[in-house]
């Protein structure tokens, strides 16, 4: 990808999934990585998060690009601890060019006892920790004065939200939503600068979030005639899930040269999924 050597790119949820595809596609085209992952658990999802031992293997697989990649563990939820690991590896680095805003979260089958929590814990993660990841780098952004690229990782429910009365899902379609808002007034301002922003919208991809227990006991209920949060989801084209790589590519493209006229878009990565 044309204009990639050289560069800095800061990636959440690199531990595992799209962030790890993210930092390895990235480093093969000449960037380095600032990579952060929360590295625990969260009382409300019903799924595993990466661990250290994920954030440090990605690390590795950077390194076999011949790139680096500076780890730490912060959760976005938490403004200033995500800022303090972003000021880590730009004093490595001395540069950010790049942002991607992937970290994201979603209880999968029935609420918590505490609905409360599941609503909170998406938005705190979705929403707020994409304005987080993007405000924690966009003063050495805009400082370096070389234009540069956000991404945000939206999902086809920040397109056309699936029918449910639970409350992760209604928060994950919202924050989906809301992040396209957040881009679309951040690509007007930072325009002059050079700096452009977009949405990627992912049907579903073969990752922590979907490859789990709960998600297989969703599935075998949809599959056996049942009505759940993902019962009618289907892709136009003949593909059922993507994998992190073709996230990672079309990612590739879009902070690259390539595509310096790509601004204020949401794209659909989603196999015909919004067609149907």
């Amino acid at each position: 990808m044309a204009g990639l050597e050289g560069r800095v790119a800061f990636i959440t949820g690199a531990g595992r999934g799209q962030g790890r595809a993210h930092a390895v596609r990235l480093a093969r085209e000449g960037v380095d990585i600032i990579g952060i992952d929360i590295c625990a658990d969260i009382d409300s999802m019903t799924y595993p998060n990466a661990t250290e031992a994920d954030l440090a293997e990605t690390a590795e697989l950077v390194a076999a690009q011949g790139r680096k990649m500076v780890a730490r563990k912060a959760d976005v939820r938490d403004y200033h601890g995500l800022r303090a690991a972003f000021e880590a590896g730009y004093e490595e680095f001395g540069r950010v060019d790049i942002v991607i805003a992937n970290a994201g979260i979603i209880r999968m089958g029935t609420e918590s006892a505490d609905f409360l929590a599941d609503w909170k814990d998406v938005i705190d993660t979705n929403l707020s920790g994409v304005y987080h990841t993007v405000r924690a780098a966009l003063p050495e952004l805009r400082a370096g004065g070389r234009g540069g690229s956000i991404v945000i990782t939206s999902s086809t429910a920040g397109l056309k939200a699936s029918p449910s009365v639970l409350a992760s899902g209604n928060a994950y379609a919202a924050a989906k939503r809301g992040v396209v808002g957040l881009m679309q007034g951040l690509a007007g301002y930072l325009a002059p600068e050079w700096i452009r922003v977009n949405t990627i919208h992912p049907t579903g991809v073969a990752s922590g979030m979907t490859q789990n227990d709960a998600m297989r006991a969703l599935m075998e209920q949809a599959a056996a005639g049942g009505q759940n949060s993902i019962s009618g989801m289907q892709n136009a084209l003949p593909i059922p899930m993507l994998e992190v790589e073709d996230v990672a590519n079309a990612v590739a493209y879009l902070v690259s040269d390539e595509a310096k006229f790509i601004t204020g878009i949401e794209w659909p990565l989603d196999a015909g999924f919004m067609v149907r």
